[in-house]
């Protein structure tokens, strides 16, 4: 695999490592919180508050992983009778409203933001400007966005058939993330 092949598989698995990561985090941090507690009647002061944020970018983060994969629900059975292609363009006008919708929720979450850094709300135990941890919102919108347009143009335009995630062969789905077959 060369360098390309590289690039191209980490940005279009980005968000996918990033939840990866979180879920990870979050998971040993509340580990560690439970065997501190009941072993040894500690508890890291910080680490609920920590899990909770991390948790949340996380939610946030597979919301645009499930964009990539056009797996976000949707009430599709109306539209069976009519041509694959005319189910396409509705699902782009569908598409296009959720576009509109995000663009709102981004324009919004910056001046939610832009106000949260004007009057200082603080974490209690972290410490931490809020305005830091509801970045995710115009992050999550913006990246969503984009992988919106991404599978609006492979479908439309490239004619890629992209496949309903609840019919994926996740042994293979997997090879294709990871590049090796023994899982």
């Amino acid at each position: 695999m060369n360098g390309k092949e590289v690039i191209k598989r980490f940005f279009d698995n980005f968000e996918s490592y990033i939840c990866q990561l979180l879920l990870s985090f979050f998971v040993t941090l509340l580990f560690l919180q439970i065997i501190l507690r009941e072993i040894f009647s500690y508890t890291l002061s910080w680490g609920e508050e920590l899990a909770r944020f991390s948790f949340v970018w996380f939610v946030f983060f597979g919301a645009v992983v499930a964009a990539r994969l056009s797996a976000h629900n949707r009430v599709t059975f109306q539209f069976k009778m009519f041509s694959k292609k005319t189910q396409n363009y509705i699902e782009g006008f569908a598409d296009l409203i959720w576009l509109i919708f995000n663009g709102v929720m981004i324009w919004k979450s910056i001046f939610l933001i832009k106000s949260m850094m004007q009057f200082t709300y603080i974490s209690p135990t972290l410490g931490w400007s809020m305005a830091y941890v509801y970045l995710i919102f115009p992050i999550a919108f913006t990246l969503m966005s984009i992988r919106i347009i991404q599978v609006n143009y492979l479908k439309l335009i490239k004619g890629v058939d992209i496949r309903d995630p609840d019919k994926v062969d996740l042994e293979e789905e997997f090879e294709k993330i990871t590049g090796s077959k023994d899982a």
